[in-house]
């Protein structure tokens, strides 16, 4: 019985080295300093809202956002919302929520993303589990592809109704804002000066929707594009606007080829930063 025990636990040792040998992912903070996840945990714990900005394909993504959702709620009550649900698809999926519909009638009746499925899925279906409120916090995409061609006074011409599902208007907007300088410079000669504003309409109906579902206690877990709110920008420079006491905490995702140590241009992206090895399987 001892040899067997003896083996069982130098087996284990052995599969644990080898995954750590080669890990798939590896924690950082801000600084480019190692953490456990259980140190990032707590404190996540300690704020009012957490911003996690995802890789859109990446599986290690989901799985953290998944992970951290799920350990949150383990130690306080929550409060869940996303980029990938239009604000205007908000009552199908408030009815998906409350069992209401099937998922073929959410499919149906809501422009879910192509990864849904596989992705975002075990988010929704968490929140059903656990009667969790889940805001569907994006501005309706058609207004940001108005706003892209025609520049905010595209939005003149829309109705009373279609403004519920943005953030009032004028839409607050400095186009001297890092993410949305870069946007222009990365794609010069591909894009307008129009495209940041149509990125800034998606930034602040987010942070406006976050602000209409938050509740004071609650800890609300946002999750969207790691470049809505990569160096505390975004999202969260229109959260701060509204309600500079708010206590925001960022994550994102970043890939590397050699993930031991965090590249300089990714250290402080984010409080903190999962660094997922650059030869991770893709979800799509």
């Amino acid at each position: 019985m001892k040899k067997i025990i003896l083996f069982t636990a130098g087996f284990f040792m052995m599969i644990c080295a080898m995954t750590q040998d080669k890990p798939s992912y590896v924690l950082y903070n801000a600084k480019g300093k190692k953490v456990s996840y259980s140190k990032m945990l707590k404190v996540l714990l300690q704020n009012d809202i957490v911003m996690i900005g995802e890789s859109h394909n990446n599986p290690i993504s989901h799985w953290m956002e998944l992970e951290i959702t799920k350990d949150c709620k383990a130690q306080r009550n929550i409060v869940m919302g996303a980029e990938m649900f239009e604000q205007d698809n908000q009552p199908a999926l408030d009815l998906y929520l409350q069992g209401k519909i099937t998922v073929k009638g959410f499919d149906s009746s809501a422009r879910l993303w192509k990864n849904y499925s596989t992705d975002y899925a075990p988010l929704v279906n968490f929140a059903k589990e656990n009667n969790i409120v889940f805001a569907a916090t994006n501005v309706p995409r058609k207004y940001a592809a108005m706003i892209s061609k025609g520049g905010f006074e595209a939005l003149d011409t829309i109705t009373v109704k279609e403004k519920e599902w943005i953030a009032p208007l004028p839409i607050s907007y400095d186009p001297e804002l890092p993410g949305y300088k870069n946007m222009l410079t990365m794609m010069a000669g591909h894009s307008s000066a129009n495209m940041p504003k149509a990125q800034a309409v998606k930034d602040a109906t987010m942070a406006y929707f976050i602000l209409k579902y938050y509740e004071p206690g609650k800890l609300f877990i946002h999750y969207n594009g790691s470049y809505h709110s990569q160096n505390h920008d975004g999202i969260v420079w229109h959260l701060k606007r509204s309600k500079p006491d708010l206590k925001i905490v960022t994550v994102t995702t970043v890939s590397q080829k050699e993930i031991k140590h965090l590249l300089e241009e990714n250290k402080n992206t984010a409080d903190f930063i999962i660094c997922v090895d650059e030869d991770m399987t893709n979800t799509y």
